[in-house]
């Protein structure tokens, strides 16, 4: 049984990624919810105002946090999975909106508290207890913006969100070397990738995923 997680900046190709490796490996794809995230429209295109008033970052962050754990208990139990995503990223972009002042100390305390346990759970599930590898996603943040754009979400592309990307992209490294320790971390470098568009590319990210597996 094998168990991967995709992660990595928003637009980088994770869910191609994803794909890729599932395909390869035989391995079901659990998604991160988006197209049928009900707040991340929101969060994406709210005022400071209503941000503040309808607390929509710390909402996000409480969908994302039910739907990654959800998958991942049930990623656990199954063989040969791979997540778009996974619950052990989450806690980054809830402290990046905290850092940031759109999630309150008080709400970020609750939301810590809540994450704990559910890792509480998963540490004790008798069946599996953590990912064989991480593939982390890495580009320069030219190539971020790039990326985004092409993917056209319309809510993603408001130029007063560029800020907020760069917060996330210059912290996402730090993150990964200093606070990811569920697996090994495979990391690809976006800038000269490209799994979509060229065979060699998705060729060369599957050799190096099953050699990191030792399959």
């Amino acid at each position: 049984m094998t168990v991967l997680v995709v992660g990595g900046m928003i637009g980088l190709g994770k869910t191609s990624v994803a794909e890729l490796v599932g395909r390869k490996l035989e391995s079901e794809v659990f998604y991160e919810s988006v197209d049928d995230n009900p707040i991340l429209p929101l969060f994406y295109t709210a005022s400071d105002e209503e941000i503040q008033a309808k607390r929509y970052p710390f909402l996000l962050q409480l969908y994302f946090l039910q739907t990654r754990f959800e998958a991942i208990k049930q990623a656990y139990k199954d063989s040969n999975n791979v997540l778009d995503r996974s619950i052990y990223e989450d806690w980054y972009f809830a402290k990046v909106n905290h850092d940031l002042g759109r999630i309150s100390a008080l709400e970020f305390r609750i939301y810590e508290g809540l994450l704990n346990e559910m890792m509480k759970e998963i540490d004790g599930l008798p069946y599996r207890k953590a990912p064989d590898l991480m593939i982390y996603l890495k580009a320069s943040f030219e190539t971020v913006l790039h990326r985004i754009g092409l993917r056209g979400r319309e809510f993603e592309q408001d130029q007063g969100l560029v800020d907020y990307y760069r917060t996330l992209w210059e912290g996402y490294d730090e993150w990964v070397q200093c606070h990811y320790k569920a697996s090994e971390v495979l990391i690809i470098d976006m800038d000269k990738t490209d799994v979509v568009n060229n065979p060699a590319d998705a060729e060369r990210v599957v050799k190096e995923v099953r050699r990191r597996l030792g399959l």
